[in-house]
């Protein structure tokens, strides 16, 4: 019986599986370590030593490295950004171009346009000018360029391997998931994220999920021993007690809604503006740097990751119109830091945005309703929730990303609620310009569509008997069959007998054969040159079975017959019959999408 279970697995697909996501999982999780510690070493030599700036750190993330005694050089904050934008673009324009800008949509297009694949360098090259970028306070997160590590490695991973494109694509997505998941402390989030990201609309790559459970866990796992298992944010229990309390929820997600967008526009206006400058792209992260430094030397919050402001938003400690300028000044820094060609993510400001918004209103509410508002912390977490869901449209993930990253899951409903109505609202925009809007719409899978579309018409729906096609009694004479041959515009003839039965086949190559071998021969009859082996199609074959017989008979067109078991012919169906039929579908399924 054991053997019997045994036997029904395929083990060494099952090997090579878990092998794969095993290995992706430790490189991803390795990975996400170092980039950790580059951006801390950053952070300490550069923003510490020179400026004396130290940004308030959140609960779960002390200093690697302490602080030093360097007096605060406020004036060096509009440098330090502008040194560290020179070195990154620099690095990045002269060894991989491609790892520009925010490396999670860089992923995102390598699996749907460039077959799974990214080339080897760029993880090396974005790690290190992330660090660079964001260490010297760049304004950016760190889920773009571990993405990119992780995705790299895994499309790394399957070429070296010679995997097929489905493979590797799975493998990138994967390693995309278990560079989140792990640098995040958010294994569950970071699985759906690498399924879900890739789509506009609330669809995922349900292929990548399990791989991706398997990378993540390895890869979360492998951080958490180097560096801990503790979630980013410290909070008490914040919960979900009272039902008047989604009004202000509602209020929240409308404010997140309209805000995103507007990210979005100033992120991409940015990009525009400095793809039209007339400056050589080596340069142009220093301009951005130098815009990001003359904000931070107003405002030193809006300066490298900010998750320090998240932390004392969650305490209660900051005033509203201290969150509400965050907020504007992050959506700023971080267009210029990353949008000007600068190395970092987007996911890690987005978070800070929503959050001090979130926090401004829930400030707000607590002031004028304290008896249901009892504290801001909760709008601070599903603030963070609400605005990437809406900016990213990944609502699922996003909302139990969050959860883990606060160590706290009693905020679900109030997450649900304003991801829900942020996601509606917000859903035209994307901070990730190469999603596309559904698995119908991805070139990885062109294929699958086309052949599940086929398999959803049948013969009957296309089958129309054509007049103009010849058929010819079997006991017709080859003599009296050649004027009929070379008359007739086709290069099949069924044979047909006295009840219309179809008794064989005769192509036009046949004939010729007889032609040239022996005379006319009154004699010979249509019965007798016939192939009996005749492949036949009925009404209720759909067309992908039918393309199959087209192609592995090598014919044009086909018998159509009632049944199986029926030899009356019914008509001739031909190939561009099916085509056309095919494509005429697949245009009116597009014109209903685009609301035609």
């Amino acid at each position: 019986m054991v053997l019997g279970i045994l036997s029904a697995f395929n083990m060494r697909s099952i090997g090579r599986y878990m092998m794969f996501g095993v290995v992706v999982g430790v490189v991803a999780g390795l990975g996400a370590v170092l980039f950790y510690v580059l951006c801390q070493l950053g952070q300490h030599y550069l923003l510490d030593g020179l400026a004396g700036y130290r940004p308030d750190e959140p609960a779960g993330e002390p200093s690697l490295f302490g602080h030093t005694d360097t007096p605060f050089r406020r004036y060096l904050l509009i440098l330090i950004p502008a040194l560290g934008g020179l070195i990154a673009g620099v690095l990045v324009y002269v060894f991989a171009p491609e790892a520009e800008g925010h490396g999670t949509d860089a992923a995102i297009d390598a699996f749907h346009h460039r077959h799974g694949r990214i080339r080897g360098r760029v993880p090396i090259v974005k790690a290190i000018a992330s660090a660079v970028t964001l260490g010297s306070g760049g304004s950016g997160g760190r889920e773009g360029p571990i993405a990119q590590i992780g995705a790299g490695f895994g499309a790394f991973f399957g070429d070296k391997l010679r995997l097929s494109a489905r493979e590797r694509r799975i493998l990138l997505a994967a390693g995309l998931g278990a560079g989140i998941g792990s640098i995040f402390r958010a294994p569950l989030a970071g699985s759906l994220f690498a399924a879900e990201i890739l789509y506009k609309e609330p669809e995922f790559e349900h292929e990548v999920i399990i791989p991706a459970f398997v990378t993540t866990i390895v890869a979360y796992s492998t951080f958490g021993l180097i560096l801990g298992f503790n979630p980013l944010f410290a909070q008490t229990s914040f919960t979900f007690s009272h039902p008047f309390e989604l009004g202000p929820y509602t209020v929240l997600a409308l404010v997140l809604a309209l805000a995103s967008p507007l990210f979005i526009k100033c992120f991409y206006g940015v990009n525009h503006l400095f793809k039209k400058l007339r400056v050589p792209n080596h340069f142009k992260p220093a301009i951005g740097g130098l815009l990001t430094g003359c904000i931070g030397f107003f405002y030193p919050d809006t300066l490298a990751f900010g998750y320090g402001v998240i932390q004392d938003a969650l305490n209660g400690n900051l005033a509203v119109s201290f969150l509400f300028i965050v907020a504007i000044g992050k959506i700023l820094t971080t267009s210029f830091s990353i949008g000007s060609g600068g190395s970092g993510g987007v996911f890690g400001p987005s978070m800070v945005i929503g959050g001090a918004l979130g926090g401004a209103v829930g400030k707000i509410f607590h002031q004028l309703t304290p008896g249901i508002i009892t504290h801001p912390g909760p709008f601070v977490i599903v603030g963070m929730a609400g605005f990437f869901a809406a900016a990213s449209n990944a609502p699922i993930s996003t909302i139990i990303m969050v959860s883990e990253m606060t160590g706290n899951y009693n905020l679900l409903v109030p997450a649900m609620w304003v991801c829900a109505i942020a996601f509606i609202v917000g859903r035209r925009w994307s901070i990730y310009q190469n999603q596309v809007d559904t698995r119908a719409d991805s070139p990885a899978h062109y294929g699958d569509f086309a052949k599940d579309l086929l398999e959803e018409i049948y013969v009957r729906d296309i089958f129309h008997p054509d007049s103009s096609f010849s058929y010819v009694p079997e006991n017709l004479t080859l003599r009296e069959f050649v004027p009929i041959m070379t008359e007739a515009n086709q290069q099949n003839f069924p044979v047909v007998n006295s009840s219309n039965e179809m008794t064989g086949i005769v192509s036009i190559n046949d004939v010729r054969e007889i032609l040239v071998e022996r005379d006319l021969d009154n004699l010979l009859i249509m019965k007798e040159i016939a192939s009996e082996d005749v492949p036949i199609v009925t009404l209720d074959d759909n067309l992908a079975h039918v393309l199959r017989r087209f192609t592995e008979n090598e014919v044009d067109t086909l018998p159509v017959v009632e049944t199986e078991d029926s030899r009356e012919l019914l008509g001739m169906l031909r190939r561009r019959e099916v085509t056309r039929s095919y494509y005429e579908r697949l245009s009116a399924m597009k014109r209903i999408s685009d609301g035609i």
